[in-house]
């Protein structure tokens, strides 16, 4: 599949839930700035969220990760305590823990699942340890029943990290209610986007009370940084991604706005070294939670066609890496990751991008990611978990997004196949 100048280029990343009308609505918000810090959407926001889930209570923030610290904040927990997490997780699960002063111990993962490993968690249990969180990744739940299981016998709390997994079910009942708490992220790439924002749902008074506690301290984020939220969606749709059909060029224009401060970026430098940035954690503004409303009554359409397009995967590729575990019953699919075990994946994506796909979405390399995240910083040690560096070494993410036709879907797995046949790592 060659694409011409006329084609759009494919990808997996870059805001890929935006349409028309997420575009025309960003665009009325950028002129109705009164509406940008307070209103009524984060309120009806919160609220469709209890509705969805069937739980008392919702709180919502300007990230996934500001969720994420007002939980671990809530819980009153003393420094030092340990937070067990699995490896092959993004540093933005990792900094709201390094943060409070906790200590982030990592578990490695089941190379079937990408999910936490229930043997190896119970081994790493000691006496600080004080929370699991538990990541179902890329939309496939963990083994709910053991890791519960496990909590239960070390008196150990759950949260649920569902910035993978909106509207994913385990045995007929929604992921992100099995835990004591659980956070959502509606960042640029998840399950919805409104290009940052994110929730905390429990059914918890006492944690609740805190959280509510928590949220009512914290400051709006300012104009400026709202405007930059609201510019994304537009510049990156109608500018920035036509413009990757000419040498990447619209890259080059990304990295120019984010350096001049037009757009912000998804994960910051600072995060990167296992810091937060200023504006975490913050409220969830206005303009963002209208943005979030319009995606999540859209849900259930966009859940219909990851699921389809990953049939097409799973058909096509199946005889190449697919990782198939035994239950997939309820999974859902912001991505369809397969192992390329053997193989030179830097290769291989550099074949697609030269077909003008880009398929690099920041989940490879290092068991903390983006790759360019400082595992040493992260408390990361080398050898830990090696199913997770393994993965992190072999995995290729494949686009199941709401603008990835089936057409699309077809091309890709079949380069793909024509790839792998050739082995590309030993080549000249």
């Amino acid at each position: 599949m060659t694409l011409t100048r006329k084609q759009k280029p494919i990808f997996i990343s870059l805001s890929p839930n935006v349409e028309k009308d997420d575009v025309c609505l960003t665009l009325r918000l950028i002129f109705k700035p009164w509406r940008w810090q307070k209103g009524e959407s984060v309120e009806l926001l919160e609220e469709e969220f209890r509705q969805y889930f069937g739980v008392q209570y919702a709180f919502s923030f300007n990230s996934g990760r500001s969720a994420f610290l007002a939980i671990l904040k809530s819980l009153n927990l003393n420094k030092g305590d340990e937070i067990l997490i699995q490896a092959f997780t993004c540093n933005a699960a990792v900094n709201p823990i390094l943060a409070l002063g906790l200590k982030p111990v990592y578990i490695d993962i089941e190379k079937d699942t990408l999910n936490i490993d229930p043997k190896d968690l119970e081994r790493k249990i000691g006496p600080k340890s004080k929370v699991v969180l538990v990541q179902h990744t890329f939309g496939l739940p963990a083994k709910l029943d053991e890791i519960l299981e496990i909590c239960q016998k070390h008196n150990l709390i759950l949260i649920e990290d569902c910035a993978h997994s909106l509207g994913a079910l385990y045995k007929d009942k929604k992921i992100g209610t099995f835990a004591k708490a659980a956070f959502f992220s509606f960042g640029r790439d998840k399950i919805i986007s409104s290009v940052y924002g994110g929730m905390a749902i429990t059914n918890d008074p006492v944690l609740a009370e805190n959280l509510k506690s928590y949220q009512e301290k914290l400051k709006y984020p300012g104009c400026f940084w709202i405007f930059q939220q609201l510019l994304h969606p537009i510049l990156v749709e109608y500018l920035i991604k036509p413009l990757y059909r000419f040498d990447e060029f619209g890259r080059y224009l990304l990295i120019l706005f984010q350096k001049i401060g037009i757009l912000s970026k998804g994960v910051t430098k600072k995060e990167k070294k296992g810091k937060l940035p200023r504006y975490i954690p913050q409220k969830m503004p206005n303009a963002l939670a209208v943005l979030a409303l319009n995606q999540m009554r859209k849900l259930k359409r966009f859940n219909q066609h990851r699921k389809e397009v990953a049939e097409i995967y799973q058909h096509e590729l199946r005889d190449i890496g697919l990782i198939s575990p035994k239950n997939q019953e309820g999974r859902i699919f912001m991505r369809y990751p397969i192992i390329l075990e053997g193989r030179d994946t830097d290769r291989i994506l550099k074949e697609f991008r030269k077909k003008k796909i880009f398929l690099d979405d920041g989940w490879r390399k290092t068991p903390i990611v983006p790759p360019d995240t400082d595992q040493k910083s992260m408390g990361y040690q080398f050898g830990s978990c090696k199913i997770a560096e393994l993965v992190a070494k072999y995995i290729v993410n494949l686009p199941t997004h709401i603008n990835i036709s089936k057409k699309e879907a077809r091309a890709i797995s079949d380069l793909l196949k024509d790839f792998v046949s050739v082995d590309l790592s030993k080549e000249t």
